[in-house]
């Protein structure tokens, strides 16, 4: 594809060759003279200027680099975007295999591709143009609604409620039971029925391995927009709010409530009964157990504002050495006290 082509596509001015040929987009490190590649931070500029790419994506050009041009005022967002020029997924044939388990009493839309060995329960209904790949699992009284993605191995439990264009990866548990259980006056464990659901908003996506638990009571709900990374477990009648970003490895005890537009990097705790309000940056690896107000940047464990916790962790090494001083301050008072007592 030419670049003009790619331009024009993407809306992004132009400068350069044209006429250059583009057959792939490619990381900075690995592009050749014929791919096209993508600067959207600039302090990875030294970076990209040993790059052989023909072609970048910037904000503005790169003084010093022979190469041309792509101007856009959001090179992640147009990186995505031509990255979708150049692969598309395999789209399943439209239609249902035979060895697919449907049961009679299911409403299943227009347009729908259900795989191999797939089952879908009693009273399931689901909208126009779903992609149901092989050996997913949908259980009784499901309502999923249109453009509906659902990779191998996923499971939606009974009664939860799934909306448009929403994708779940392999391996993900949609209203598998919250982990609740009584204690007894003998000291064993008596589970809790987990009556309620899990809800899925619109335009959610949830990757692989991950699992949102249905609630004791009432619901769960991940709200629209949100992105939910691989191996996350989310419990039950917790909120996750609209366009929330929760990376691997994350974990929400029941009850938590997450606002508009928050983050948790990877590996995050959230100890649960608590509210984190909008516009919260997490940092990975931190352990959050009150409420976080609007707009805050934590981090640590237990998490604190993150520049105090830099200043923190500046600290931490240098420990030993601040006690071996403070040790050797009191030995020092200690021996003046002594010389005073002398004196007097």
């Amino acid at each position: 594809m030419k670049l003009s082509e790619i331009a024009a596509r993407l809306d992004c001015r132009l400068i350069g060759n044209p006429d250059l040929d583009i057959d792939a987009v490619a990381t900075v490190e690995q592009a050749g003279p014929n791919n096209l590649t993508f600067l959207s931070n600039p302090k990875y500029a030294p970076k990209a200027r040993r790059t052989r790419a023909g072609a970048m994506l910037v904000q503005e050009p790169i003084i010093g680099l022979d190469i041309s041009f792509l101007i856009s005022s959001n090179p992640y967002h147009d990186f995505a975007r031509a990255l979708e020029l150049f692969y598309q997924p395999p789209c399943p044939a439209q239609g249902i295999h035979p060895t697919a388990a449907i049961a009679a009493s299911a409403s299943i839309g227009e347009n729908a591709s259900i795989g191999p060995y797939a089952v879908i329960g009693d009273n399931v209904v689901i909208g126009n143009n779903a992609v149901i790949h092989p050996h997913a699992v949908i259980y009784a009284g499901v309502r999923i609604g249109d453009d509906f993605l659902c990779h191998s191995g996923a499971v939606v439990r009974e009664f939860c409620r799934i909306g448009n264009r929403v994708t779940l990866q392999n391996g993900v548990v949609v209203g598998g039971d919250g982990y609740g259980f009584a204690k007894t006056k003998s000291g064993t464990h008596y589970k809790i029925p987990q009556s309620g659901v899990t809800v899925i908003e619109d335009d959610v996506e949830i990757q692989t391995l991950t699992s949102v638990d249905r609630a004791s009571l009432g619901e769960t709900r991940v709200k629209r927009g949100a992105k939910i990374d691989s191996l996350v477990q989310i419990g039950h009648g917790c909120i996750v709010g609209e366009d929330n970003i929760i990376c691997a490895q994350t974990g929400l005890a029941g009850s938590s409530i997450l606002e508009k537009n928050v983050l948790l990097a990877g590996q995050v705790g959230i100890s649960g009964h608590l509210t984190i309000h909008d516009n919260v940056v997490v940092y990975a690896q931190s352990g959050v157990g009150g409420d976080v107000a609007a707009g805050s940047v934590i981090s640590g464990s237990p998490a604190f504002e993150v520049r105090q916790w830099l200043r923190a962790i500046t600290a931490y090494p240098k420990l030993p050495e601040l006690v071996k001083a403070v040790r050797e301050l009191e030995r020092k008072l200690k021996e003046l006290e002594e010389h005073e007592r002398r004196d007097t």
